[in-house]
């Protein structure tokens, strides 16, 4: 049992890792000093921008719920 949780740990760990990546920069970088922001800022929220939010949302939770229930399975 407490192997099978470590394993869907890191599983769900490096997806979480992944979707985190996948979100676009909100400003601050090189790109916008010379205005490669500007489309992106004109563009607003995409309904896939909040697809990616919710996926990664949703991987968070389970990450956190998986950390507490390693933690009592080993404790």
């Amino acid at each position: 049992m407490d192997i099978a949780l470590g394993i869907i740990y890191v599983i769900v760990g490096c997806g979480t890792i992944f979707l985190v990546l996948l979100h676009s920069g909100k400003g601050g970088g090189l790109s916008d000093m010379f205005g490669g922001g500007m489309g992106a800022a004109a563009a607003g929220s995409t309904s896939v921008e909040k697809n990616l939010d919710r996926l990664t949302i949703v991987a968070s939770l389970v990450f956190t719920f998986l950390t507490v229930a390693l933690a009592f399975a080993l404790g």
